[in-house]
């Protein structure tokens, strides 16, 4: 991948990976109860999860690129559109508090098991993998390669992303996190993400 290309698909999917949502929340919470290192089980059932939805993506976005180039150029239109909606929902969403608290030491399978059904369960995952990956892909190159370079890209900032917010609830514990500091993280969230779909417009003309 040109490194250009690269640097944007890091910056876009970190921003997401970071935001606050429910495999953020669970993660704090095994933190706070568990640990860090414990939590590290929930983090790669999270990680997993997203290995299996971005496997799912690329075998269909394969085959769409085989089918049809204009479907193909279609479904980049359909990213720049929901990175466009992901900016908005994240700016004006309302900000709860992300709160955790202390618990008993949970089973490493439990653990695991939580972060994978929690991230397995928000079909915006599969949405973002399908509707992004091709706005990154050059199609005069190998597509195997590049898909490679994503899924190892984004397996690595979902570990770097929801380990810190295992450190966060392990900080914490009981206090948790002032509503206003969430909804600031939204906003800074949201308006890097109208950015890249910005960016990807111009791309996809």
């Amino acid at each position: 991948m040109e490194l250009g290309t690269f640097l944007l698909f890091l910056g876009t999917t970190a921003v997401v990976v970071f935001s606050p949502g429910p495999a953020a929340i669970t993660i704090a919470s095994q933190g706070s109860g568990n640990g860090v290192l414990r939590s590290q089980y929930g983090v790669f059932g999270i990680a997993s999860a997203n290995a299996v939805y971005f496997a799912l993506s690329a075998t269909g976005i394969a085959s769409l690129i085989i089918a049809s180039n204009l479907l193909f150029t279609v479904l980049k239109w359909c990213g720049v559109a929901f990175l466009i909606y992901l900016g908005l929902s994240a700016i004006f969403s309302k900000a709860g508090g992300l709160k955790v608290k202390r618990g008993h030491r949970e089973k490493a399978q439990l653990l695991f098991a939580k972060g994978f059904v929690v991230e397995f369960s928000n079909p915006k995952a599969l949405l973002y993998f399908a509707a992004i990956l091709p706005q990154f892909l050059d199609l005069a190159a190998p597509i195997a390669p590049q898909l490679m370079i994503m899924c190892l890209t984004t397996l690595g900032l979902d570990i770097v992303a929801y380990t810190v917010y295992a450190f966060l609830g392990a900080s914490i514990s009981n206090k948790g996190v002032k509503p206003w500091v969430v909804k600031c993280l939204n906003t800074t969230a949201g308006g890097a993400l109208l950015l890249a779909a910005f960016k990807m417009m111009k791309v996809a003309n």
